[in-house]
């Protein structure tokens, strides 16, 4: 009999990122998630769990961003020993992005640490979460792998399965199943959801069933451009931007949107639209990415799934050059003219892609298209809030470059598609919010309310919400 069905969110509670929920039923506790704190939020990555890591038994990861996986490692570090669960493409793109990780954290700590050390205070330096090894005992804790539809019974009172979320490949909504005195009732995650039009996977799947929901709110305040009129815009920042005669610099998130972008420019490059360029997909983690994305076709849409039983690749095409290093990267700097450059990280806070705005930010005729969101707190989201200067390496750079900001290309549901699956779900009784900027999830609380007719309540961090 189970006498106790609490959830508790230890991140992304009015915040976007960090996500970490905590669902115990009855004596079973189990993780949603464990994301990295990014942005203005970094520094809570170092503060305790919230709860011991030696009591989880299970943690189940809806999808491979950093900002829902990002901390796994730590919480193994820390003493969990249970078992992950997550979808087949979830496990194989958790291990490049984690790996990544620990790699970026390493070489910013030894930056960070020498300049501290010439101060005379490198005790004011934090070593990284963890390292590489860290990340490969972690990837052994991934035992349950499931598909879509494919459900897993915990005991003989909680189950729980997998719905496609159509956000990034792989990505899941989850649905557990509880027995609570005699009667089923479904809890259900959202994770994070995608719109119901994607370039590449399959969309978000909708559901009749789901008492208890908590849901994302990254979107909940805004409507985003449909498809077809964010790639008629994606087009024309092209086309302008080659007139121009510079460079084009595209912050690209390694994971799903680097791929969406490859596979948009190679349609116009089939179709004739695509002026005589270089494209650079200067990112080593998203050329992985991009590897993996190819190893699961099934996870594709029909359009996508037919281009690939042609035999045609959906992200390579003839002026496309991926550079794998430091040195082909370098290259780059060279070029003043015709190129389309991808690189990471999405937000600007590190990697290949800050040394493209230091070299082309500054300069009238290049631009720079930003295509994914921009946590507060990044250099990202300085510049698309129209800053004058930026601070890139220790170095004033002034922003001059032309910017495009297209937010249609957002792998995250907006408020409309938010509330039709919300409303999908007939015998709801509680929406819980998370995953969200405090100003959006009130606007959107309201409209659950207003347009849904159900209760809606922004979570707290570490707040109990009892479902029995």
């Amino acid at each position: 009999m189970i006498d106790k069905v609490v959830v508790r969110s230890f991140g992304a509670a009015k915040t976007v990122t960090g996500s970490c929920h905590l669902l115990e039923v009855g004596k079973i506790k189990i993780l949603v998630d464990c994301g990295m704190f990014q942005g203005h939020d970094e520094k809570k990555n170092y503060e305790d769990f919230g709860f011991d890591p030696r009591q989880i038994d299970y943690l189940v990861v809806t999808h491979a961003h950093i900002d829902h996986i990002g901390r796994i490692p730590l919480l193994v570090k820390k003493g969990f020993r249970g078992k992950i669960i997550s979808t087949h493409p979830t496990r194989n793109i958790t291990r490049i992005m984690l790996l990544d990780a620990a790699k970026v954290m390493e070489e910013e700590y030894r930056v960070l640490y020498r300049k501290a050390l010439r101060r005379g205070h490198p005790e004011d330096v934090r070593p990284p979460l963890y390292d590489e090894d860290d990340v490969y005992d972690a990837m052994e804790h991934f035992k349950i792998i499931l598909d879509y539809h494919q459900t897993f019974e915990i005991t003989d009172n909680l189950r729980l399965t997998f719905k496609n979320a159509g956000h990034i490949l792989g990505a899941a909504w989850v649905e557990f199943d509880i027995k609570i005195n005699g009667s089923w009732k479904k809890v259900i995650f959202s994770g994070d959801l995608g719109m119901k039009e994607k370039l590449i996977i399959k969309p978000l799947e909708f559901s009749k069933d789901g008492q208890i929901i908590f849901t994302e709110s990254t979107y909940g305040n805004r409507k985003h451009k449909s498809l077809k009129e964010t790639l008629v815009e994606f087009r024309q920042a092209i086309e302008e931007s080659f007139k121009n005669g510079g460079n084009i610099v595209i912050p690209t998130f390694a994971l799903e949107r680097a791929q969406e972008i490859l596979y948009v420019l190679r349609h116009m490059y089939d179709r004739g639209e695509l002026p005589k360029c270089k494209v650079f997909l200067d990112s080593p983690l998203a050329i992985s990415a991009t590897k993996i994305f190819l190893q699961f076709p099934e996870y594709f849409n029909e359009a996508t799934r037919k281009m690939v039983e042609k035999g045609k690749n959906p992200f390579i095409f003839p002026y496309v050059h991926f550079t794998t290093t430091v040195e082909e990267s370098k290259t780059i700097n060279a070029i003043d003219s015709g190129a389309i450059i991808l690189a990471g990280s999405g937000m600007c806070t590190g990697g290949r892609i800050k040394h493209h705005l230091k070299h082309n930010l500054w300069r009238p005729e290049s631009s720079v298209i930003f295509v994914g969101y921009q946590a507060k707190g990044t250099l990202g989201r300085q510049i698309i809030d129209g800053a004058k200067t930026v601070k890139i390496y220790g170095e004033e750079i002034a922003v001059k470059a032309k910017i495009y900001t297209i937010n249609g290309f957002s792998s995250h549901a907006d408020q409309p598609v938010l509330l039709d699956w919300i409303g999908s779900f007939e015998n709801k009784e509680n929406v819980y919010i998370v995953h969200g900027e405090p100003d959006v999830m009130e606007i959107f609380k309201d409209k659950i309310e207003n347009t849904l007719k159900v209760k809606a309540h922004i979570v707290e961090k570490g707040e109990p919400i009892y479902i029995v």
